[in-house]
């Protein structure tokens, strides 16, 4: 049986420890599919948030 990559691992908790402020410990002890499911939620919060964003932009440029 082949591991899970340490890389991917890795990538994964800096992720939700760097969006959600998770402690470490508390991610690592996630399993691995619930640690991907927030990984997905986190993505889709972000692509929303720059989406609108982008939005507003379009906005003002086009009042200015």
């Amino acid at each position: 049986m082949i591991g899970y990559p340490l890389d991917r691992l890795s990538e994964e908790v800096a992720y939700i420890a760097y969006h959600f402020h998770w402690p470490y410990d508390q991610i690592m002890n996630l399993e691995h599919h619930n640690r991907q499911q927030w990984v997905t939620e986190i993505a889709r919060i972000n692509k929303r948030i720059n989406e609108e964003s982008e939005a507003e932009s379009e906005r003002w440029r086009e009042i200015g």
